[in-house]
């Protein structure tokens, strides 16, 4: 599971990070970057949603490993294409296929994992995220460098390929399809009194969404919180190497391997999301006994803070704007990892890829506009106005944070 989504990212972020070469050679602006960047946000959105949906119905061993494959056949489709249309078309395929890695891995992580340890399980699977995204760069920076960006599309699209093959052989359900009692029964952890009697051994589509997701007001208020994590995330992922090579090229970033420079600095928004996503976790279980939302209030303060350390970073230091983007990602991964699980944990277990699935639709409505829109902020308010749209959007999701403050359960089985 961990390297199955560890290579996701390889399809997913080896675009981001060949985008400077592209706009150089084949003449296209951040603007018309932005569309194929939204077109991706947009479709991964449903694809994550109906994922989820599926996996909670089916086996997500071939859910997660078939998607894997067929986004490498897709990265290789776009590496060989030149216009915006096909540009446009394949990213967009892609990403139908990428939202096939997350819910099964919500579903496996609800199912081996109980509460009171699961932060710290789940902690480390999502760190898979910064292992894809800390060597990306390197991969498809390299390739890009020497052998031109479509190279930095082929070699991400035959690894998965190849690891999405691995996958269909070694992956497995649940610990019931195995003949092993629950994970609630083994460890004797279950999150309320009443949890026993919200557990039946199957339910269908139409009664999770009508039953535990959409009257669920908790996840209705995560969700919401949820978008403005991804607008934050998602503008710095996708736009940070952009910033360092058009802001501070003059200084930091000079000579042939600027972009590759640029690259290599914006890694470490994943080193620290590494760092920052163990942290959060396990704060979240030992200092608030499961509970994810305060820990994540707190992280999303210090984002803020990161991120005007990012903007004031001198252009002449190479350390500090590294150090700035590090600790962006330390406290952007923290929520992005522990709203996702709070989501998961107030629904039903049952309903793991669903709900998983549901607040992706509000998650990646915010990275869509991560793409065009924020590329159009900076092109008329400059990377002053993108940062201060950004800060904004960090105190937005605290408010939205504040009313689930004390959620670990499913309200319906809460008392009081």
């Amino acid at each position: 599971m961990y390297m199955g989504y560890a290579f996701y990212y390889f399809t997913r972020k080896s675009f981001t990070f060949a985008v400077p070469t592209i706009i150089e050679e084949l003449g296209y602006t951040k603007t018309d970057m932005g569309i194929v960047a939204t077109v991706f946000s947009l479709t991964y959105a449903l694809s994550k949603f109906f994922s989820g949906v599926i996996v909670d119905q089916t086996n997500p061993r071939f859910v997660m490993s078939i998607g894997l494959l067929l986004t490498g056949v897709w990265n290789i489709c776009f590496g060989m294409s030149s216009s915006l249309m096909f540009f446009v078309v394949f990213w967009g395929l892609n990403a139908v296929f990428q939202g096939c890695g997350a819910p099964p891995c919500a579903r496996w992580l609800s199912h081996w994992y109980s509460q009171n340890e699961r932060g710290r399980w789940w902690a480390i699977w999502n760190t898979s995220h910064n292992l894809g995204g800390f060597l990306i760069p390197y991969v498809v920076g390299f390739a890009a460098q020497y052998f031109g960006w479509r190279y930095a599309m082929y070699v991400p699209g035959v690894l998965c390929i190849i690891t999405g093959l691995f996958l269909l052989e070694r992956l497995r359900d649940t610990p019931h399809s195995l003949g092993l009692p629950s994970i609630e029964k083994h460890r004797d952890d279950y999150p309320s009194e009443d949890h026993n009697k919200g557990q039946r051994e199957h339910l269908s589509a139409k009664e999770i969404f009508r039953e535990y997701i959409l009257p669920n007001r908790y996840i209705w208020l995560l969700a919401l919180s949820y978008f403005f994590v991804y607008v934050i995330r998602i503008a710095i992922n996708d736009w940070g190497n952009v910033f360092l090579y058009e802001y501070k090229l003059s200084t930091i970033l000079n000579g042939s391997n600027a972009k590759f420079k640029a690259n290599a600095i914006v890694s470490f928004f994943e080193v620290g999301g590494f760092v920052g996503s163990l942290v959060a976790g396990w704060s979240s279980d030992y200092f608030f006994k499961g509970r994810r939302v305060p820990t994540a209030f707190f992280f999303v303060i210090m984002c803020v803070v990161s991120l005007w350390g990012l903007w004031m970073a001198p252009a002449n230091s190479v350390f500090l704007n590294a150090l700035a983007f590090f600790f962006v990602g330390f406290f952007i991964f923290g929520p992005q990892m522990l709203t996702s699980m709070a989501t998961v944990e107030v629904s039903h277990k049952k309903a793991a890829g669903s709900a998983m699935g549901f607040a992706s639709l509000f998650a990646y409505a915010g990275s869509a506009v991560a793409g065009y829109p924020m590329m159009l902020i900076a092109d008329k308010y400059g990377w002053k106005g993108f940062f201060i749209t950004l800060a904004i959007a960090g105190v937005i999701c605290m408010m939205f944070q504040l009313p689930v403050w004390r959620a670990k359960s499913n309200p319906r089985f809460e008392k009081g």
